[in-house]
């Protein structure tokens, strides 16, 4: 078992300013930059036209509700939701440490950035660039003092910086046609197809449609950085950013704290739930659509029909080119380096966030047993970190470095994976929350809409393989 949970109680902490909250739902909007915003949605966008758009809103909505029920759980007990499911099931650690190694070890993002800073630095073979990013990341994250903090502030200036460039792109290239057919697109037509085209790789729709938004276990990864945030009860939790430190082995706590049922606590409770929610609706949900939507429009507009777009990455680089010759070749060559640099930072998140997933089941693992065991959690981190990034280079040494290949075979383990953690949060919540704190019955329905959505999708996959 793990360590003696909740021995003391203690008061649910006053809400801080909204301001203070944003941060975390920067980071995990940002986990999706790689792969749904920066290629899936915009290659289906560039093949197919935007009458697919109505997916991609689908998919950010259903994971815009899937990631508020894992904030909840971190908000009411202050640890995250991994700890809270070993206690409950403990096999579950080695199921988060497996689906997240498998879905997110392909390096296909990496692969995606060192295409595009090669394509504009004249390198055909980029796959050295691949790894020489892969070991830039390790660097970054092995030396860094303050990950989190490191995190926060690159996603939040390429996020702000980046969203009003592709604006002002949008507004100069796009048409009022183009326009005209991504507000027709929310409502499913597109050319000549209502909801569907004839001929779109179904999997690759339902890869999208899964990195709408973070994507696998990654959407885990947010009960963590709440909780380092000190959202509600995560005040009182032992911070994983003071754990990671390479030359000291402490006794590791990872459980939370309760607090007593009355009214003042709840009202600080619901005060904190409306603050968290509307923070990852403005930032995930409404910056994550309008990053996608202007990311799909510029596809549409400049590469719409041209040859040679349902070939791996073709469709950008013909957009850096074409927005170049409507602009200047300067704008073209800034908005490759624009979509290059997203990819990288989503590959340092990406990396960050899933070495924290396993490194954390890990030593959930040890604590089952020995609940007063010292460990080095950094050292776990780090192992878990560098074995992805040798994984990731043995894949380019041996010729696996096609990034949309990656990114559709990651995506299809990782369906599978939210698949399994949606009942599992669900589940946890319904057994450990007080009822107070517990989602009303619209919101459960919801759950159980996307819930069967994402098995319906998983049966669909697995009979298109077979």
């Amino acid at each position: 078992m793990l360590q003696s949970y909740c021995m003391t109680t203690k008061s649910f902490p006053q809400p801080i300013s909204f301001i203070k909250m944003l941060g975390p739902s920067f980071i995990i909007l940002a986990l999706g930059l790689g792969s749904g915003e920066v290629i899936l949605w915009p290659y289906l966008a560039a093949n197919y036209g935007l009458g697919i758009i109505w997916g991609a809103l689908l998919g950010l909505t259903c994971q815009y509700f899937i990631n508020m029920e894992i904030e909840r759980y971190a908000l009411v007990k202050g640890e995250s939701v991994f700890s809270g499911l070993a206690r409950l099931w403990h096999w579950v650690p080695y199921w988060f440490i497996l689906s997240t190694f498998i879905g997110w070890a392909l390096p296909g993002i990496a692969a995606a950035s060192a295409q595009i800073f090669g394509h504009l630095l004249g390198i055909q073979n980029f796959r050295w660039l691949a790894i020489g990013i892969l070991l830039l990341i390790g660097a970054v994250l092995t030396f860094n003092q303050s990950v989190y903090k490191t995190l926060e502030k690159i996603t939040k200036t390429i996020l702000l910086v980046g969203i009003p460039c592709l604006l002002i792109l949008v507004i100069f290239l796009a048409k009022p046609t183009d326009w005209s057919a991504l507000f027709q697109g929310l409502l499913g037509y597109g050319h000549n197809y209502r909801w569907l085209p004839s001929g779109v790789s179904l999997i690759t729709f339902l890869a999208a449609f899964a990195y709408a938004g973070a994507g696998g276990n990654l959407n885990l990864s947010q009960s963590i950085y709440i909780k380092d945030k000190g959202y509600g009860m995560g005040r009182y939790a032992q911070k994983l950013s003071g754990l990671f430190n390479i030359n000291q082995t402490q006794t590791i706590n990872l459980s939370g704290t309760d607090f007593v049922v009355n009214q003042t606590n709840l009202r600080r409770f619901r005060q904190w739930w409306k603050r968290i929610s509307l923070e990852h609706l403005l930032v995930f949900w409404l910056l994550g659509f309008l990053s996608m939507a202007l990311l799909m429009i510029l596809s549409y507009s400049t590469t719409y029909g041209l040859s040679g777009n349902l070939s791996g990455l073709n469709f950008i680089l013909a957009e850096g080119r074409l927005i170049g010759q409507a602009t200047a070749p300067l704008v073209g060559s800034a908005f490759l380096v624009l979509l290059g640099l997203m990819l990288a930072q989503t590959q340092l998140g990406v990396l960050d966030s899933t070495s924290r997933i396993m490194s954390e089941n890990a030593a959930l693992l040890k604590l089952q047993n020995n609940p007063d065991k010292q460990l080095n959690l950094s050292k776990i981190y780090y192992r878990f970190l560098w074995g992805q990034i040798v994984f990731g280079i043995s894949l380019f040494l041996l010729n696996f470095y096609e990034p949309k290949q990656l990114i559709v075979a990651g995506a299809i383990v990782n369906a599978l994976a939210m698949f399994v953690h949606i009942a599992l949060v669900n589940i946890g919540n319904w057994k450990t929350l007080p009822p107070a704190t517990q989602p009303g019955w619209p919101r459960r329905i919801i759950i159980l809409v996307i819930f069967l959505l994402f098995a319906a999708f998983g049966f669909i996959t697995l009979k298109s393989y077979l």
